[in-house]
Order: C-alpha cells, then sequence, then structure tokens
C-alpha cells in the first residue's frame, strides 16, 4: 500500500480486530487479522498493543494453549468507547476523501 498508515488509524484497526472476538484473542491472530488489510510487521503491532493496554483500553491474560501460556488481549469498557469515536471519525473522514477523489471536491 502505497499510503502510510499513522497511529491512529493503526489503534482503530487492532481495536476493531479485537472486538470482533468477545473474550479476546491473541497476539498472532491479531496480527495476522490485521495483515489481512495493511502490510505491517509484528514489531510494529506489538508496540500499539502494548500502548493500548497503558491506556487501558485494552486488557491481557494469559491461557494456556497446547502447554505454553499465550498472551490474550480483550476490549475494556474505555476501549470500546475508544473504538466507537473512531468509528464514527473514520465515516466522516473516509466520505470526505472519497469525495474529494471521485468527484475533486
Amino acid at each position: 500500500m502505497v499510503f502510510n498508515t499513522g497511529a491512529a488509524l493503526l489503534d482503530a484497526i487492532v481495536l476493531a480486530v479485537i472486538s470482533r472476538e468477545k473474550d479476546g484473542t491473541y497476539g498472532y491472530k491479531i496480527t495476522q487479522d490485521v495483515r489481512s488489510v495493511l502490510e505491517v510487521s509484528e514489531s510494529t503491532l506489538y508496540p500499539v498493543l502494548r500502548r493500548l493496554q497503558k491506556d487501558e483500553c485494552l486488557e491481557a491474560y494469559n491461557m494456556e494453549y497446547a502447554g505454553r501460556n499465550r498472551k490474550y488481549y480483550k476490549l475494556t469498557d474505555k476501549g470500546a468507547a475508544q473504538l466507537k469515536l473512531y468509528r464514527s471519525e473514520w465515516g466522516i473522514y473516509s466520505s470526505k476523501i472519497t469525495r474529494m477523489f471521485e468527484e475533486g471536491v
């Protein structure tokens, strides 16, 4: 993709991916889901997860899987509210950009 992905957009995408799973999801799956729409490395995504956790938008917990601990991330109420704001802002932003590309206005 030729367009840069800013921090806010990456945060919004990560929150959206995690929100699809009621009980949360683990880091590798988050990475794969984000990669299905954006070219982004794991080394970019894990700091995003840590920042969202620090900002209290995510909570993290460990769960055993195949004899190993796997770190899961789940949206908090604050994270759900932030995602709602991102979705609202994205609707406005994307419609303006689409209009600019399609109509030149």
